[in-house]
Order: C-alpha cells, then sequence, then structure tokens
C-alpha cells in the first residue's frame, strides 16, 4: 500500500530550506533531524538507490529486498532514529586498483545506511548548495567535468592567465580532519541531533577481513553523503579563502577552478607569484592536517603568450598539464591565432585500451555474438560522450579503430576455428556499424 502523501512533504520543505538559505546565507538551521522520519520520503530514497550496486556487511543489495521488507526496515530505523539509537554498521572496505600501481580503498554502506545517508544528503544540500561558489563544479546539481573544462578553457582563452598552478591534495579523502568537518557543516547547521548522526556515520568504521577498524578521520570513498561532505569541507577550507583573502593579496588576475579535490589556479603575475600562491595554499591546508601531493603538484608556464615568452628564452614548446582526463595544450588554430587543445590524457588512454581488452578478453565466450555488439556499441558511445570535446578528435579515433582491432582479435579466439578475416570483418562492420567519434562538447561557443 503506498504511503499516504500530506500537503506539506518533505519536498517541498526542502524547497523552502533552500529558498530560506538562499536568501538568508549566514542563517544557521536549528531542526533538521525530524525531515528523516518521513517514511515517505526515505522509501523514495531507497528507490532513487541505483540497481546492481554491491552489497555492505550485511550482503544485502537492494534488489534483494521485498517492499514489505524495505518498509519494515525504514519503520525500523525511523524508530531508532527518534529514540536517538540509531547507528550506523561499518563500511565493507574493497580495494579498486588506481592507474599508478596502488589501490584506492573504497567503504560500501549496507542499504538502509544508504537510504539514510541519501536523505540526509538532500537536507544538507538543500542548505548549502546555495552558498558553494562558481568555482566548484563536482558532485553538484546541472554541473559536472564538461563544465569544469569549459570553464578552465575560457579562463584561459578570455583572461590574461601566465602561469597555471596544478594542485593535487595528497589521500584528500583518506585524511579529511572530522574536527574541522564538523565546524564548517556548524557554519549552516546548528542542530546537535542531525551533526551527531553525522559524526556517526563519519566514525562508523570500516569492516575489513573481518575485522571493525575505527576511522578517525577520512570520508569513505563509495557512501552517497561523502562527496557532498568534502565539497562542504573545501568551501570552508578552500574556495572561500582563495575569494576573500588570497585573491586580495595577488596583484594581478587569479582564479580557482575545482572538481572536487581537483582543482587548478590560473595566475597573471610572475612567476613569483604563483609561487606565493602555492605556498599560501600549502599554509592554509596545514592548519587543517591536509597536504599537497609534490610529485602531481606543478606551476607551468601556460597561456597565449607562454610560447612567445619560452621561445625568447629559448625553452622551447610550453608545458602541458593534466585536468579532469584531459592533457591541456597551447596550440593554434588555423588562422593562427592562439587556441588551448585538449587530448585524452595518456594515462586514461592506456587504461580504457587495458579495460577494453580484458572485457573482451572476459565476454568472447559468455555473450552471444548480437548482445556483445550492442554492449560495445553503448561502451564507444559512454566513450565519445565524455571525452568527445573540441580538438579531440583524433584521439576519439584512435579509440575507434583500437576497439575495433581488439573486437576482431578476441572475436577470433572465441574457438579454434578463426570467425573472421579481415575482409569478412569489414563486411560485419558494414553492415552491423559501431558508433563513430561524436563531440559531445564544444568548446568554441564561449563567446
Amino acid at each position: 500500500m503506498p504511503y499516504p502523501m500530506t500537503e506539506s512533504t518533505t519536498a517541498t520543505k526542502l524547497t523552502l530550506i533552500t529558498k530560506r538559505s538562499t536568501e538568508k546565507p549566514r542563517e544557521k538551521f536549528t531542526s533538521l533531524i525530524h525531515h528523516l522520519n518521513d517514511a515517505a520520503f526515505l522509501y523514495g530514497c531507497y528507490v532513487e538507490l541505483k540497481n546492481g550496486k554491491a552489497p555492505g556487511i550485511d550482503r544485502r543489495t537492494k534488489e534483494s529486498y521485498t517492499e514489505e521488507e524495505i518498509k519494515g526496515a525504514i519503520a525500523e530505523v525511523i524508530a531508532k532514529l527518534k529514540r536517538k539509537r540509531y547507528r550506523p554498521q561499518p563500511v565493507k572496505r574493497v580495494y579498486i586498483a588506481k592507474a599508478n600501481g596502488k589501490k584506492r580503498p573504497l567503504g560500501l554502506p549496507t542499504v538502509t545506511d544508504k537510504i539514510v545517508q541519501l536523505g540526509m544528503k538532500k537536507i544538507l544540500e538543500a542548505i548549502f548548495e546555495p552558498v558553494f561558489l562558481d568555482c566548484s563544479y563536482g558532485f553538484r546539481p546541472n554541473r559536472g567535468c564538461h563544465q569544469a573544462i569549459k570553464a578552465g578553457y575560457r579562463m584561459i582563452m578570455t583572461k590574461p592567465v601566465n602561469w597555471i598552478i596544478d594542485v593535487d591534495i595528497k589521500s584528500f579523502f583518506d585524511t579529511v580532519d572530522h574536527h574541522w568537518l564538523m565546524e564548517c557543516i556548524k557554519q549552516k547547521v546548528n542542530d546537535p541531533n542531525f551533526n551527531r548522526l553525522i559524526v556517526r556515520f563519519l566514525k562508523a568504521g570500516a569492516m575489513e577481513e573481518g575485522i571493525c577498524r575505527p576511522t578517525e578521520q577520512g570520508t569513505p570513498q563509495g557512501g552517497i553523503l561523502s562527496p557532498l561532505l568534502a565539497n562542504i569541507y573545501l568551501h570552508y577550507v578552500l574556495d572561500l579563502w582563495f575569494e576573500r583573502v588570497e585573491k586580495k593579496q595577488v596583484r594581478g588576475y587569479t582564479e580557482l577552478i575545482r572538481y572536487a579535490d581537483d582543482f587548478i589556479i590560473g595566475a597573471q603575475g610572475p612567476r613569483q607569484e604563483a609561487e606565493q600562491i602555492l605556498a599560501d595554499l600549502k599554509t592554509r591546508f596545514q592548519k587543517f592536517n591536509l597536504a599537497v601531493s609534490p610529485e602531481k603538484t606543478t606551476i607551468i608556464e601556460f597561456g597565449r603568450f607562454a610560447r612567445e615568452n619560452r621561445q625568447r628564452r629559448g625553452m622551447g614548446k610550453p608545458d602541458t598539464f593534466d585536468f579532469l582526463g584531459f592533457t591541456h595544450y597551447c596550440s593554434t588554430s588555423q588562422k593562427g591565432n592562439f587556441l588551448v587543445k585538449h587530448a585524452t590524457a595518456g594515462i586514461r588512454r592506456r587504461r580504457h585500451h587495458k579495460e577494453m581488452n580484458q572485457w573482451l578478453k572476459c565476454v568472447r565466450n559468455r555473450l552471444k555474438l548480437k548482445v556483445l555488439w550492442k554492449l560495445l556499441a553503448a561502451k564507444l558511445r559512454g566513450h565519445y560522450q565524455y571525452y568527445g570535446v573540441s580538438s579531440n578528435i583524433r584521439s576519439l579515433n584512435a579509440h575507434y579503430h583500437w576497439t575495433q582491432r581488439l573486437a576482431f582479435k578476441w572475436l577470433n579466439r572465441r574457438s579454434q576455428k578463426q570467425s573472421f578475416n579481415w575482409t569478412t570483418f569489414a563486411h560485419y562492420l558494414e553492415r552491423y556499424p559501431l558508433p563513430k567519434p561524436a563531440l559531445a562538447l564544444n568548446l568554441y561557443d564561449i563567446w
């Protein structure tokens, strides 16, 4: 039986919270926990959870719950919340391989904890989204990587940028200081019960090899709430500080563009000024127990006059920098004008080739050719949807032809008998063509 609808639903209340936060950005919210006591609201959060996700320590997935079971679980959660007895279960610790050979730890919450986290995320998002600055693009509604890339392109093409400070925060999600994070949240949220629940999620621990390990710092990647908490943290630690303090100390133009914990800073003045910005940034981070990664943080000469300045000094072409999976480099248009161009970053390209090779190897005998071909086409379209930006068509074409060669290789290894030669494979491609490269983002319409 569906939950009854009331005139004043939680969704309506969240809209009012957003309006109030917009109109009174310095006002604090003192009563929020009761929004989580709405069974219809939490059931809606359950429905929004994505299917096919890995289970937490209870080994339950979203699909494993019947409607009656999940409604019973939600009722139990609400009862515990009202008694202030709700305690999140430890996350399940798993590791995924990174491109540099290291492993990234993920924390997988249980389904009921995901439901509560999504409810909390909606509440916090309604409060903080109106006060976040325009320089932040990661994990925000109607914003994403393409908007951040375009903002970087617009900054370099239209502003007097001579230097790019490419910054990487060392193990950010694993080193977030819980005390300072709660101080950031308290700038807008002064409900002790709601804040206590956030702390309980932060301190829930991680189950690894049957042992529950305490979490004294960091926000587990894999949790629904973690990206928003990271945005709140960096809003106060980085964004506001840069906008209100650092910009006033810099003589020339400077701008920050951030996607989650990955960000770049454009600077106009001499190199000494760019170095001073980076030094100030390190000092600021040190106060909040953060640090920049020395091997991934660089200052490069970049921009409209970088090529001429470097040639005058006998230093060759300007350096490049990687941001959000793209290598950004200085070039010229067909008319000889300055132009920032983009190519799929080498580390990403190699990773995609490796993943495609492994996937085709694994599924070549498990799926019928017709099904495999549809999935392969979907993978290519997904690749074009992200990497299909202006000036990157050469990388897209290379990926397209590489995928064709891999498909030819592994389809011929479905059995001892060869399925295709190049002629028959070409005929098959004519009949069932794979999607060809297409651009998804036009960077040249910034004016």
